[in-house]
């Protein structure tokens, strides 16, 4: 379960310091071109998004590679499916309906999260 624990945690942390990326460097009329025509309407979301996915992304990786706060590491997976929650309820209010990927990314954030900190900490 370690092993899978840590496989979840890798995909996350590259999903989501790619996304976070994304959404802080780019331009966001070329976020737009890319499918996230809402980044143009709400900059400031966009923006925070992109920071707290990178913020939580090293928080998967970083403590565990340097076993120092682990504590982080469950901490950081917990607010990632946070920022999917409130992801999906955005899409949702905007009349979307194609977030099958934040529902992925939830639910294996969740994983992570309660795997980390309950029976399989580092």
């Amino acid at each position: 379960m370690d092993i899978a624990l840590w496989i979840a945690a890798i995909l996350l942390a590259a999903f989501f310091l790619a996304a976070g990326i994304s959404k802080t460097l780019i331009p966001l009329d070329k976020l737009a071109d890319r499918g996230l025509g809402w980044a143009q309407e709400k900059p400031a979301y966009a923006r925070t998004a992109g920071v707290a996915e990178i913020l939580g992304a090293l928080g998967l990786i970083l403590p565990a590679v340097f076993t120092i706060a682990t504590f982080l590491i469950p901490l950081a997976a917990a607010g990632l499916a946070l920022i999917m929650a409130l992801s999906i309820a955005f899409h949702l209010s905007r009349g979307e309906k194609d977030f099958a990927i934040n529902i992925a990314a939830l639910l294996l954030a969740v994983s992570v999260a309660w795997g980390r900190s309950s029976n399989w900490p580092l």
